[in-house]
């Protein structure tokens, strides 16, 4: 059996459709008067047609776009172009995250003569979202540990690779172990980065400035032959920046920089 041709399905057939898809969709007119709402949308309000019929947009699905510049149906009621935004939809005195796109309306001649909206609750959503931002942020401080090595003297290993979000993390890090332990050196150890590019460096510059703010000297150790080839051959200077190819020498400067002598037990000098 052919389908019936888009412009021959009568209105009755055209509402019995839109009343079966399982998405609250919602038309108003010029005016922003509710024209239409089909029986998920009510059901997500828990009003009758009855209701809503005929009231401004506004008061039925109460969003926080609806009155303001935000609003998406206006939007498209203006321009014709058709929108799709996240807002947040009062529903019994709580508010749940949506995704909504608005559509113009428009009669046989092209003039737009209200707006259609259908509307997505994206609860669970914005939940895995707002759980696996926490994941990622547990596993880059994980990743990224400032460590108290010595009274005053804190190292941060860093293994992986260093792109701008990392770069900053790894700036609050330090900045907040040295405010916690009141840090005069601070040893960035770079052995585990992947790569080394002027990107990378500017990043290590900038946090090696931040540390200096806050009157703490810092020490980038695990500098490799390949990686002090590659800054030359950049051209990128690391300036008054104490660098080291060890963790070791890293830590006898650190001592040195904080007036400390590690000697042998039981030597008497």
């Amino acid at each position: 059996m052919n389908n019936p041709d888009i412009d021959q399905i009568d209105g009755d057939l055209a509402v019995d459709i839109l009343q079966q898809i399982p998405t609250p969709i919602m038309a108003v007119n010029r005016d922003m008067m509710v024209i239409f709402v089909n029986k998920t949308g009510l059901k997500m309000l828990g009003k009758s047609w009855s209701e809503v019929k005929g009231l401004p947009c506004r008061d039925v699905f109460q969003s926080r776009h609806c009155g303001t510049e935000e609003c998406r149906m206006r939007q498209v009621m203006e321009g014709g172009q058709a929108f799709t935004t996240r807002n947040e939809m009062k529903v019994n005195d709580r508010y749940i995250p949506i995704e909504y796109t608005a559509a113009a309306m428009k009669d046989d001649d092209g003039n737009i003569v209200g707006g259609l909206e259908y509307i997505l609750d994206i609860t669970e959503r914005v939940r895995q979202e707002k759980k696996l931002k926490e994941q990622s942020r547990t596993i880059m401080e994980i990743s990224t540990p400032a460590i108290k090595l010595w009274d005053r003297v804190v190292i941060l290993p860093v293994v992986g690779v260093v792109d701008s979000l990392r770069a900053q993390q790894m700036m609050n890090t330090m900045l907040t172990k040295i405010m916690e332990t009141a840090a005069k050196v601070i040893i960035l150890d770079i052995q585990g980065v992947a790569a080394v590019d002027t990107a990378v460096a500017n990043h290590l510059i900038k946090i090696a400035k931040a540390t200096k703010l806050m009157g703490c000297r810092c020490i980038i150790s695990g500098i490799s032959p390949a990686v002090a080839e590659t800054l030359v051959q950049l051209g990128i200077e690391l300036g008054d920046i104490a660098t080291n190819s060890t963790l070791q020498d890293a830590l006898s400067d650190a001592f040195r920089l904080m007036g400390l002598e590690v000697k042998q037990k039981g030597s008497n000098e």
